[in-house]
């Protein structure tokens, strides 16, 4: 019989309405229970009970069925005290609006927009509810609720398909109140649903892709306001599961023959469907990332973006596990990163390019002429809509301006600007084999806080022979930087003497030092100045339109970084101990977020990386141009200024370093930089004192140009890898974050 109770309670308790996240808190504090002790008995993370109190996620079975039970039995022995008749005043009692499926809990109510003087453009839809307050609404609510003539409807999702709490909503534009993207999936009946951000479910009328296409831009209210003044808003994301892809009569894989074209062909069915409706495709057709489209009439577009991670648009380098995500979760990944970078336009690095050009619009509109009449006009801080030539050492080799070039000519430095990340290292001393550990520092946000502050050209390039240096000029500068000795260096205004032998050369991505006149970009040059050596250019093609075009795009993807890793618990304000704690498997603390953050700082390098596409198959051959080519975004000399920025920023901290500890690094790769040390502990070389870092050098920090631990591995395994390998230069700060190496990773 006690075992019928038992599954008697437990029935019960599955069902149970939970109190609100404040109630929650306050019955486990009245027992004197910390967080600890209730994760503990439930089994779960600590992290995990606190999200539940702060209304951030909700318990799921089996968990949700002990934790219900423990709530209730501390409501009997801690119930709330009435508050005196006189002093309450009875709420006024609030009619559910005709079109809800179903009415929202007296704890939680349901959300007011805020109001607005824009134009409301589509259809009212019913009022949205936290995913957490809302059960499942059965399918006869459904039929109802169409019947009220509304044909995007929300409803209550059932528990296990809710968003979890604190998902960005969207902004207040009204017409853009669902959010910016939603996930679309079809049940089990054929009926066919949208997860919006913030546990938002709505229903979709929608029989095939043009009338999904026309009712996304008519009655879903989903896009995104523009990031700028003379921009344009973002279009509609949606979302494809693999069981709306067969609700909608596509694919859920690409066939071989689909995958190498990157788009499914032009005889399936759906895309004649499309031309039918008179809707359009881009030139890439119907791929991962496809965009649908009417030529816009006036400023109005119709637009709408398709995402569909079954054929790989969610690169798992960069996303992560997104794509295998249920569609609540994978709202709540797409809807942060969009809130907080820009909706997706496509891989990451199609989105850190498009969110330059959303920050600084190509053109803008003029002031009125004399009939009031406005016109496009250039932008001022912006591109432009004209692609612009490189210099030819700038251009990568194939490149049209090096059509005359003799065939099979290889560009020495005298000929090529080579500006890349590093990539050195050298063997150990023998007082540094007496060490025990090798340490690895990752400096955050790198290549964006080389952009940061950094003036670019914005215009064509202009050839100066015998140039003055300046410093202040964006450009490609020959000239020879071998005379430059770091063995005495300057540091402001006392020199230092270094054993140069152990540092890299902050000239070449080899650390090389260099054996004659070479191309540079700006900073590199102006770092050689720095350091105390003259300069004396021959050549330079040198812009003299120029600002710091990417600043705004500095700015918007640190605070998506900064912002993302506060909710993770890394906040800025740390102390150096606190803040290696707090780094100590931050991902795992919200694998959702952590994913975010992956994709945060892939937009960072894949958009520089952009600035310089190179060709793409499409029946390329050696100058020839390619499509990239004709985008005002297809910049290799802001990419190269960014990339030298970065290096000689890393190299500063460096010498710094060297300075006044006298370490020296072993390897760099890139923004990882790799010293031998007695303990396992950054803190065990990095010169501290009182709290407070070496100025100028190497600090523990999660702002973008700080530093992280990357990785700790012992003296003896590095000795024994290079051993393995026969490689007395093998690059530690490859391997230093797990210690697996590879005959690949050697180049065998």
């Amino acid at each position: 019989m006690s075992e019928l109770f038992d599954a008697v309670d437990a029935l019960l308790a599955s069902r149970a309405t939970l109190p609100p996240p404040a109630e929650r808190k306050r019955l486990r504090a009245a027992h004197g229970l910390t967080i600890d002790e209730v994760a503990t008995a439930l089994k779960v993370r600590r992290a995990t009970v606190s999200g539940w109190e702060a209304g951030k996620t909700e318990p799921r079975p089996p968990e949700r069925d002990a934790y219900a039970r423990l709530l209730d039995k501390l409501a009997e022995l801690y119930p709330v005290a009435p508050a005196p008749a006189a002093e309450t005043a009875p709420a006024p009692e609030t009619p559910a609006p005709a079109t809800l499926t179903a009415v929202p809990t007296p704890a939680q109510p349901l959300p007011t927009e805020p109001a607005s003087d824009d134009e409301v453009v589509s259809a009212p839809l019913k009022p949205k509810a936290p995913a957490s307050d809302l059960a499942d609404a059965p399918a006869a609510a459904r039929t109802a609720a169409s019947a009220t003539g509304s044909t995007a409807t929300a409803r209550r999702p059932g528990a296990k398909k809710a968003a979890p709490a604190g998902t960005p909503v969207g902004e207040s534009d009204p017409r853009f109140e669902n959010g910016p993207l939603a996930i679309v999936d079809a049940e089990a009946d054929g009926h066919v649903v949208a997860y919006c951000v913030g546990g938002l479910v709505l229903d979709v009328p929608a029989k095939s892709l043009p009338s999904l296409v026309e009712w996304t831009l008519k009655e879903a209210k989903l896009g995104q306001p523009k990031l700028s003044g003379p921009g344009r808003a973002a279009d509609p994301l949606l979302v494809l599961t693999e069981a709306a892809l067969e609700r909608y009569g596509l694919p859920t894989e690409l066939s071989a023959e689909e995958k190498d074209a990157g788009r499914i062909l032009e005889t399936n069915k759906v895309i004649k469907q499309l031309a039918r409706a008179e809707w359009k495709l881009t030139k890439r057709g119907f791929g991962p990332w496809a965009r649908i489209y009417r030529p816009a009439t006036g400023s109005e577009r119709a637009c709408v973006q398709l995402c569909i991670p079954s054929w790989n648009a969610l690169d798992t380098r960069h996303w992560g596990e997104a794509g295998q995500l249920p569609p609540a979760e994978l709202a709540r990944v797409l809807g942060v990163y969009a809130s907080r970078v820009m909706t997706p336009r496509g891989s990451t690095a199609v989105t850190g390019l498009e969110l330059m050009t959303a920050l600084h619009p190509p053109t803008r509109a003029s002031a009125p002429d004399g009939n009031g009449v406005r016109t496009s006009e250039h932008n001022p801080g912006s591109l432009g809509k004209d692609p612009v030539d490189p210099a030819p050492c700038e251009a990568p080799d194939g490149h049209p301006v090096l059509a005359d070039l003799p065939r099979f000519h290889v560009r020495g430095p005298a000929e090529k600007l080579f500006e890349e990340a590093y990539d050195w290292a050298r063997p150990m001393t023998d007082a540094e084999c007496t060490l025990r550990h090798l340490v690895g520092i990752d400096v955050n946000m790198a290549f964006a806080a080389g952009a940061n502050g950094l003036n670019v050209g914005s215009g064509e390039p202009t050839w100066v022979t015998n140039p003055a240096f300046d410093p202040k000029l964006p450009g490609s500068w020959l000239v020879d930087l071998s005379h430059v000795d770091l063995s005495k260096v300057k540091l402001g205004k006392q020199w230092v003497e270094l054993d140069g032998s152990l540092l890299p050369s902050p000239f070449t991505p080899k650390g090389d030092r260099p054996t004659g006149p070479a191309w540079y970009a700006t900073p590199t040059v102006a770092y050689a100045q720095e350091l105390g050596y003259d300069v004396a250019p021959t050549e330079v093609y040198v812009r003299y339109e120029n600002g710091r075009y990417l600043d705004g795009w500095y700015q918007r993807l640190r605070d998506a970084y900064l912002a993302t890793m506060a909710d993770l618990g890394v906040d800025a304000d740390l102390s150096p101990e606190d803040f290696l704690t707090a780094m100590d498997g931050y991902k795992a603390r919200d694998p959702e977020l952590g994913i975010v953050i992956t994709a945060i700082k892939a937009t960072v390098k894949g958009g520089l990386g952009k600035l310089r596409e190179r060709p793409r198959g499409e029946g390329w051959r050696p100058g020839e141009r390619w499509r990239a080519l004709e985008r005002p975004t297809w910049r290799p000399d802001i990419r190269a200024a960014v990339i030298s920025r970065t290096r000689v920023n890393l190299h500063r901290k460096i010498v710094k370093h060297a300075a006044f500890t006298g370490q020296y690094p072993i390897a760099v790769l890139s923004d990882c930089v790799v010293y031998p040390a007695d303990g396992e502990s950054p803190l065990d070389f990095l010169p501290y004192r009182d709290g407070k870092p070496l100025p100028g050098g190497f600090k523990l920090g999660i702002n973008p140009g700080l530093v992280k631990h990357e990785g700790t591995q012992t003296v003896l395994w590095g000795e024994g890898v290079r051993e393995q390998f026969d490689a007395p230069q093998l690059n530690f700060a490859r391997f230093i974050k797990d210690g697996t190496v590879t005959a690949a990773d050697n180049g065998e």
